[in-house]
């Protein structure tokens, strides 16, 4: 399969280096045939530069397309310029001038951009090309100038000569490296996304299953307490089973929210909204003892997608055991909607982190927690990733305590 985006790019910079060469070509044969006084044929030279440079308008203009560009096209353009290269290089001497040793440099750019058989096809090409400018070269007259003999020119030239090959495999070599490097990193990520969500599917798969095992037992505690209820003789005892009757049903919801994304997955139906306001409520039955401490304003966000009141959820407890661990019981939340999106900071007042530690984990089950599970904040970051939001984790600035943040765009709504 052909890389057409790195073949794009590729044929930009051959346009580039050709505008060099075209360039360098020009001043070589106004300096040879000027101050050096040496008796070259400027019509047939001149002619290659300019179809040359001719050549490459239409290749900056096809570089800039950013159309799909196949391996032969790239070669087609490299035999353009080891073609030029044998006529230039053939009426200035053949093997006697200096820069006949560039026959080198499509070589090497062909072995960095294209497959083998390309290569191979570019070397030969290469071979062709110097072999035809040293058996119909026109030599190069006897030259004494500035310089002196014709040997002393020769060393100029090639000094020139290895100054251009030295930048161009520089230049060239170090933006192979630089793209080589990001691509091994980019793919060292999606190797550990992938493996990732491969636990997180795994996980969600098993969490459906004890779901449906456990809507049964849910439902007979609700009776049980009802029937309690009812038979309650205090109004302390009504209280405390009102109580339990309001944990019991946010289990049930819980339980019924795990089994519905594997539903709606094999019916197809749409994922409900849910209210942010809600979500804050329900984690303030859960956590009665923590001081939740607000700022911000939640206009807007009556209906979101149930990911981010998941996401919400589990950063918030997350931040309710950091505190209660430090022996605090506070909390804060702060929630800003922009035509940005969304963005909401947690700080909890627990005992922090190690600068040593990573503070994004990439892989399930590792927690420092007593008594963790190692999942809460692998699965936020996976949720944030997949709404198309950012995510950060960083010490709180004026005391103890971690300030998560997340963004995401307004089109979490559903």
């Amino acid at each position: 399969m052909v890389d057409y985006r790195a073949s794009s790019s590729f044929i930009r910079l051959l346009a580039n280096l050709r505008w060099l060469a075209v360039v360098g070509q020009a001043l070589t044969v106004v300096i040879v045939t000027g101050p050096l006084r040496l008796n070259l044929p400027e019509p047939p030279l001149w002619a290659g530069i300019g179809a040359l440079a001719a050549f490459n308008l239409y290749a900056t203009w096809r570089a800039h397309q950013r159309e799909e560009v196949s391996d032969a096209v790239v070669f087609a353009h490299m035999l353009v310029d080891i073609v030029s290269l044998t006529w230039m290089i053939a009426w200035s001497g053949g093997v006697e001038n200096p820069f006949s040793s560039l026959f080198l440099l499509p070589i090497a750019l062909a072995i960095l951009a294209l497959p083998a058989p390309w290569v191979w096809a570019a070397a030969l090409a290469s071979i062709l090309g110097y072999g035809i400018s040293a058996l119909l070269a026109r030599e190069l007259p006897h030259v004494h100038g500035v310089f002196g003999d014709a040997f002393s020119v020769h060393k100029v030239g090639m000094f020139v000569n290895f100054a251009i090959s030295a930048a161009v495999v520089l230049i060239f070599f170090t933006r192979m490296a630089t793209a080589r490097r990001k691509s091994e990193l980019e793919v060292a990520r999606l190797r550990e996304q992938f493996t990732r969500n491969e636990g997180i599917i795994a996980l969600a798969t098993h969490a459906a299953s004890v779901a449906h095992e456990l809507n049964t037992p849910l439902g007979t505690l609700m009776l049980m307490v009802e029937d309690l209820a009812s038979e309650a003789h205090t109004e302390a005892e009504r209280e405390d089973y009102a109580t339990m009757k309001s944990l019991l049903l946010v289990c049930r919801d819980r339980v019924r929210e795990l089994a519905t994304p594997a539903e709606a997955g094999h019916s197809g139906a749409v994922s409900t909204s849910v209210d942010i306001e809600r979500v804050i409520e329900q984690w303030q039955l859960l956590w009665p003892v923590i001081k939740l401490r607000r700022t911000g304003s939640t206009a807007g966000l009556e209906k979101i997608d149930p990911a981010v009141g998941h996401l919400l959820l589990a950063l918030l407890n997350n931040a309710a055991e950091a505190s209660e661990q430090a022996g605090s019981s506070r909390v804060d939340l702060r929630i800003d909607v922009d035509q940005g999106g969304m963005r909401v900071a947690i700080r909890d007042y627990g005992p922090g982190f190690e600068h040593a530690q990573p503070v994004l984990p990439a892989t399930l089950f590792r927690t420092d927690k007593p008594g963790g599970m190692g999942i809460g904040l692998a699965l936020s970051h996976a949720t944030v990733e997949r709404l198309g939001g950012t995510l950060s984790m960083e010490a709180a600035s004026d005391g103890p305590g971690v300030v998560v943040s997340f963004r995401l765009p307004m089109s979490v709504s559903p």
